[in-house]
């Protein structure tokens, strides 16, 4: 199972041409080739998850390898839970390569930027913004 990290970093950077404007067509379509590609990888280890759990879904004697056994299960789930959630992301940003808003923070309208972008392609709002976010929320401000 590669790490999503991994995947990140290994696929393709977009090589920006001269005078090319940010989140032109092709800049869009690299992202959205990247965006599908990834979710593809996450599905495929979601199904392996699911087979994975019914080929070893026999209940060990042993308490011991029992317990091993559950806590194996719940660290899966709860990974593809979080993947679930990153696919919903995906999802997001896939509809806002079609509506013209990728690659745009929400809350400002400025240039998310390309570099933070390939780092993480379902970002939605700029480094500032998401750092002034983060202060808010642990200020217990919404």
């Amino acid at each position: 199972m590669e790490n999503n990290i991994d995947f990140i970093e290994n696929f393709p950077a977009y090589q920006t041409k001269p005078g090319e404007e940010y989140m032109s067509p092709g800049m869009l379509e690299h992202f959205k080739a990247k965006l599908l590609a990834w979710k593809t990888q996450l599905l495929a280890e979601a199904n392996s998850t699911v087979s994975h759990l019914k080929t070893e879904s026999n209940t060990p004697a042993d308490p011991n390898d029992r317990a091993s056994q559950e806590e194996e299960f719940a660290l899966e789930l709860r990974t593809r839970d979080r993947e679930r959630k990153l696919i919903a992301k995906i999802d997001k940003s896939l509809r806002d390569i079609e509506s013209g808003q990728y690659g745009y923070c929400k809350i400002s309208g400025d240039e998310i930027g390309l570099p933070r972008m390939e780092a993480r392609p379902t970002a939605d709002m700029t480094v500032e913004m998401k750092r002034k976010q983060e202060i808010r929320e642990k200020q217990g401000v919404a």
